[in-house]
């Protein structure tokens, strides 16, 4: 039998180094950016970036939340949309449904209270005064939430995600977000996750497949143009 596909590769290769290998070769073109972007900043939240407090906390780069900050502002000043978003679930978790059902400890992603300070922004987090705030209840800022209108409203055809985990809900956002027929960015630094090999190999997965992923100078410069 002749064959002209791929049977799964196995060699002896970290997650990184397949990112780099993947990284210095693209092998498909960019979306880019179009005319207008959105900031998606997913889950930047007390629960999840708070190693000094939280053991569900995580961290990669330790100024991620800078240039986060950073690309926030920047488009602030040109007019174009900030976007937080974070999840919590009421006191008897019921609306975390079946997500809510594998564990149940103090730690538990369903554990978090409506305004407790697992469900508090990181401190460091710098808002606008007119960025969109909401609470989410599942993995994508866009299911159930108002994400998708606002920014058919705002007339948005580019989306750049950051936030944690890479592998979970950045992943997951940036999923909906080419699904909902928008160029999706999602910047290195800006993400985080638990461990280097789900963090890389999620960042593999979304270049080959779903989304531009470029150092988040790339956003910057392209912010700084407009």
């Amino acid at each position: 039998m002749d064959i002209v596909g791929t049977r799964m590769i196995c060699e002896d290769k970290t997650a990184r180094q397949l990112f780099d290998a993947v990284m210095a070769n693209p092998a498909r073109n960019k979306f880019g950016f179009g005319q207008k972007l959105a900031i998606i900043n997913v889950d930047v939240q007390q629960a999840y970036t708070r190693i000094d407090r939280f053991k569900t906390a995580y961290e990669t780069d330790p100024r991620q939340i800078e240039h986060i900050n950073t690309i926030s502002r920047l488009a602030r000043e040109k007019q174009m949309p900030v976007v937080w978003s974070r999840v919590a679930y009421k006191d008897d978790a019921a609306d975390a449904g079946v997500w809510g059902t594998r564990t149940d400890t103090p730690d538990s992603l369903q554990n978090i209270r409506y305004d407790s300070e697992r469900h508090a922004y990181d401190p460091r987090c710098a808002f606008g005064p007119d960025d969109l705030h909401y609470t989410k209840r599942m993995p994508s800022a866009f299911f159930e939430t108002p994400l998708a209108s606002y920014l058919t409203w705002h007339k948005v055809d580019t989306v750049v995600v950051t936030g944690g985990s890479t592998s979970g809900c950045v992943r997951a956002t940036a999923v909906d977000a080419l699904s909902h027929g928008y160029r999706t960015i999602v910047p290195i630094e800006t993400c985080a996750d638990k461990h280097e090999s789900y963090h890389f190999a999620n960042l593999t997965d979304l270049q080959l497949k779903y989304a531009d992923v470029e150092p988040v100078q790339v956003v910057i410069d392209w912010l700084e143009a407009r």
